[in-house]
């Protein structure tokens, strides 16, 4: 056992390219000890001993140039989680390795803890459970900054092993997962290998027959154009020479994913992407980074437009680069980048390379707090999980303010979101902007370099709801939507009270015991509910119902009742986004009721509620859309016009007509004679809801001669 112990000291120290010191090979030496007893008698879907994953992520580990404690972790990361029946805990790591071992375990434990696929996928669990289970994440990860750069290389050999499983639903799942969440905080942190061979990893489980296509294509490519870049790689090696510049240059290939994604983003084929190759200097310094360029530039034409200064303004993500496109002497689009070795090594490591330079725990810890601002701002204010996806993986651009202090925004932003940036106030009181010097409208999007300047009307009451059009980034539109709900928050909790009562009466129980009772304790924990004060206001905004709770305090009884109707307010049948007292119009061409799915589009008369299937849905702006559901109050009369259409037989026509005007149900009757074989009725009704509208279709149909009837 001992020479194997030493067969992985001999591969991390080849890893990391030193010899380990006494103390770094005493950590390890347990560490591999401790998990691999931990693990014994667990096997892999590859039918490998388990305890090869942890070893094989502690080598990745090192890959990022860690420290001894983020591999002594790596190689304990599943101790707690999977060997918990065999008396493992995080008390016990702690007492064994200290704190700052047990501190990454137990971050990465709590990620794998949250089931995150799990939770993204099923549709039982609200968005408040789902992006509760995010901020969780997110939580886990500014603990310390190791934890997500373990949790990833984890994720990393998992992706690599995922063919093993057996289980399809189970590939997708993880594939999907990976894709949605981890690829992008790989971005977000930098660390680009990570990312690109996750990204291409669930690209090759999702799409397989794409996968398989594309990868036959670029080697196909590639063996095609191997000569025409050795040329070009030659020509700009032997011009760095003789200015004594000292750079290595290399072919660089675009990733599948990469690929694929601008083949369908930008509909192109597959001959279309001209930058599919492309060269990458590395230099020895900042200043010989602007030095090659001007070697680049004399060789071939720059291409009007297309250079980046990622160096003088780097990413939001560290990522610092020139990128530049020309012209070669063939006629050919070159791309080009050029860095200093450290950027490189930045580039691709990302948040991890710091370690490598020294400064890992100074860096670390404005990570850390870039996280926690992060989660703070964006998370907790999203209110659906698509917001936290499109945060995720947006493109950027970065622009300037008059004092030339750059900006990164999402790419499309518009001044408003500039505004937010700045601050939440500037924000708020937005009354217009300029770019580069000339008024632009609200709707402008924001250009690479443009210099904004944002004019602020100080008596102005706050922001419009009709910003949410015109607002791109999902920090802005978080931004506003609590400004509306802050205002509307006493509102709300006045109205989460009165259901309260209303229930506590029903109930014949105090307001205080309902609150206090366990089985709804349970149900507020279920769905991600913090407080009795969140609770009212989750009953205020209507996210959680009368009837919700009714279900949890008499569910035996609240089975047999027969379903009334979610009834609405009198003065708006619909909480937009979670808010009261937002104008709303119905949509009359699909004329929605409560107890369909709907979705909010907004206008400059208000919010227009249609059913998501609704056909003038479909080719509008998501921008444009907003999170809408019903508001769960009484009425006191039937409220939505609702249009049906009766098939009748022949011959009773006028016997389905009398039954009717009897039943004393339609407001408008309208009888269409196709032909002598059929007839059709149109009538309209006014409904509380689908219930009622379903319990008047099922008496229409009991009359006879009905063979059809449906909704328009």
């Amino acid at each position: 056992m001992i020479a194997v112990v030493s067969e992985f000291v001999k591969d991390i120290e080849r890893i990391l390219g030193r010899k380990l010191s006494e103390e770094e090979l005493d950590i390890l030496t347990r560490a591999y000890d401790y998990a691999r007893v931990a693990h014994e008698g667990q096997f892999r879907d590859s039918g490998d001993e388990f305890f090869t994953h942890v070893v094989e992520v502690a080598k990745l580990v090192a890959e990022l140039k860690l420290d001894t404690t983020s591999i002594a972790a790596a190689l304990l990361h599943d101790v707690v989680e999977d060997c918990g029946d065999k008396g493992y805990t995080i008390e016990g790591i702690e007492e064994e390795f200290g704190p700052e071992v047990a501190r990454i375990v137990d971050g990465v434990s709590k990620i794998s803890e949250l089931k995150i696929e799990d939770k993204i996928e099923d549709e039982n669990l609200s968005s408040y459970m789902k992006l509760a289970t995010l901020q969780k994440m997110i939580l886990a990860m500014a603990s310390d900054v190791r934890v997500i750069l373990v949790k990833l290389c984890d994720r990393l050999h998992n992706m690599r092993t995922l063919h093993f499983v057996k289980d399809p639903e189970k590939i997708q799942k993880k594939a999907r997962e990976t894709l949605k969440i981890y690829a992008p905080v790989a971005h977000k942190l930098g660390i680009h290998r990570i990312m690109w061979e996750l990204e291409d990893l669930s690209f090759k489980f999702l799409h397989p027959h794409e996968y398989r296509m594309l990868k036959s294509l670029v080697s196909r490519k590639l063996e095609e154009r191997m000569e025409i870049t050795e040329h070009y790689k030659k020509t700009l090696e032997e011009a760095m020479r003789a200015r004594n510049i000292k750079a290595t240059v290399s072919g660089r290939v675009k990733h599948f994913y990469s690929i694929w994604r601008k083949m369908t983003e930008k509909q192109k084929s597959f001959d279309e992407i001209y930058d599919l190759i492309a060269l990458r200097v590395i230099t020895e310094d900042e200043t010989s980074c602007y030095s090659a360029l001007g070697i680049v530039h004399s060789i071939w034409s720059p291409v009007p437009g297309r250079f980046k200064d990622y160096i003088a303004v780097p990413k939001s993500n560290g990522y610092k680069s020139l990128h530049t496109t020309v012209i070669t002497e063939r006629g050919e689009y070159l791309e080009i980048q050029i860095r200093s070795r450290k950027m490189h090594e930045e580039a691709e490591y990302g948040l991890a390379a710091h370690w490598a330079y020294k400064d890992g725990l100074t860096a670390g810890n404005k990570w850390i707090s870039r996280l926690v601002e992060w989660q703070n701002d964006v998370i907790s204010g999203l209110s659906h999980l698509k917001d936290l996806e499109t945060e995720l993986q947006m493109d950027e651009v970065f622009v300037f303010t008059p004092k030339g202090e750059p900006k990164h925004l999402p790419k499309g932003s518009t001044p408003i979101d500039f505004a937010y940036t700045i601050h939440t106030e500037v924000g708020h009181h937005f009354a217009g902007a300029k770019v580069n010097g000339k008024l632009v409208p609200i709707d402008y999007e924001l250009q690479m370099g443009d210099v904004v300047e944002i004019i602020v009307n100080k008596n102005s009451p706050g922001p419009s709801l009709d910003w949410l059009k015109y607002a791109r980034s999902p920090r802005t539109r978080a931004k506003i939507r609590k400004f509306f709900k802050e205002k509307y928050h006493q509102e709300l909790v006045e109205r989460g009270k009165e259901v309260l009562r209303r229930l506590a009466k029903r109930k014949n129980m105090a307001v205080e015991e309902i609150l206090s009772d366990e089985r709804i304790k349970a149900f507020m924990t279920r769905n991600g509910i913090g407080s009795a004060d969140d609770l009212v206001v989750r009953l205020g905004e209507g996210s959680v119902t009368y009837f919700d709770l009714l279900r949890v305090l008499d569910p035996i009884q609240e089975a047999k009742r027969k379903r009334r109707s979610p009834r609405v307010l009198k003065r708006s049948p619909v909480i937009v986004d979670g808010l009261a007292g937002i104008d709303v119009i119905i949509a009359k061409c699909c004329n929605p009721i409560p107890g369909d799915r709907i979705v909010g589009i907004v206008s400059r008369r208000g919010v227009t509620i249609h059913k998501t299937t609704c056909r003038n849905v479909r080719n509008i702006s998501t921008d444009r859309m907003v999170d809408v559901s019903w508001a769960y109050e009484a009425l006191d009369k039937p409220y939505f016009a609702t249009n049906l259409l009766i098939e009748a037989r022949p011959g009773s026509l006028a016997q389905i007509v009398d039954h009717l005007e009897r039943m004393n149900i339609a407001q408008k009757l309208e009888v269409e004679k196709k032909d002598p074989n059929i007839a059709f009725v149109k009538l309209q009704v006014f409904v509380k809801d689908s219930y009622h509208l379903e319990e008047i279709m099922n008496n229409v149909r009991s009359i006879p001669g009905v063979e059809h009837i449906r909704r328009e």
